[in-house]
């Protein structure tokens, strides 16, 4: 029996954001070679593969401590950092059943957001990584929100709610406010879905607040959770998930 939703918050990295096509080594050394900085290409790409050490995955990094390769991999160079955003946008890709799953869930009058564990400082649209890939990939039109810990971005006007700064999907706090949110829109959690890979912070908090929820495998499996289902390719959404006008 199909879920039958009213809005849908989608995690960012490695799960609408597909890196598999990223090559660090050569987006880095391409970087030192433009910059005249040949000889730290290893010991750059050394540090950002410590960064990803610490945090668990390069998605992780870009996501929500973006800040550490400026200060850390690059020295604070500035020119470096705006070379690495341009040439990561090269190859990062939708997951696979993205765009057929976001026209098919527009179609449906649900509403679409990204749920993101952004940090970074928010400013003009297409200045933070999601944003930017969202503009790049040519996916904005399907989207309503982007909601950060940062605040959440109108991507119609460009206007920030500061409501959701210091929020945290982990803790639950995010969707206590998106929960908040919709009761305003006049929209119940067991109307609402979250799709991400992450049990700790996509699934399990907000299935204990009323959410439905679906993990999604397609880039990484973290392992059996208590989603109601679980998808490795965007297009299943289809199969599995349906507005109020199929009702």
């Amino acid at each position: 029996m199909a879920i039958v939703i009213k809005w849908c918050g989608i995690d960012f990295g490695q799960c609408l954001m597909d890196p598999s096509g990223l090559r660090n080594r050569l987006v880095i050394g391409d970087i030192c070679k433009e910059l005249g900085e040949p000889e730290l290409i290893n010991e750059r790409i050394r540090r950002y593969r410590a960064l990803k050490e610490k945090y668990g995955s390069y998605s992780i990094i870009k996501e929500a401590h973006k800040d550490e390769i400026l200060t850390y991999v690059f020295d604070n160079n500035q020119e470096a950092m705006e070379l690495f955003s341009a040439k990561e946008q090269e190859f990062l890709k939708p997951a696979p059943g993205v765009e057929e799953a976001l026209v098919y869930l527009n179609q449906q009058g649900i509403t679409v957001c990204v749920v993101s564990e952004l940090k970074k400082t928010l400013g003009p649209v297409g200045t933070d990584v999601v944003t930017r890939f969202l503009q790049t990939q040519n996916l904005m039109r399907y989207f309503s929100r982007v909601l950060t810990p940062q605040g959440a971005i109108n991507l119609r006007d460009g206007s920030v709610d500061l409501s959701y700064k210091g929020l945290s999907k982990e803790a639950g706090t995010m969707y206590d406010r998106i929960a908040e949110d919709l009761l305003y829109q006049g929209i119940k959690p067991s109307e609402a879905l979250i799709i991400g890979d992450k049990i700790l912070t996509d699934i399990d908090p907000p299935r204990k607040r009323g959410f439905r929820t679906i993990q999604h495998t397609g880039y990484i499996n973290f392992g059996a959770s208590e989603a109601d289902y679980t998808i490795s390719n965007f297009s299943q959404l289809k199969e599995i998930v349906q507005g109020e006008t199929d009702v």
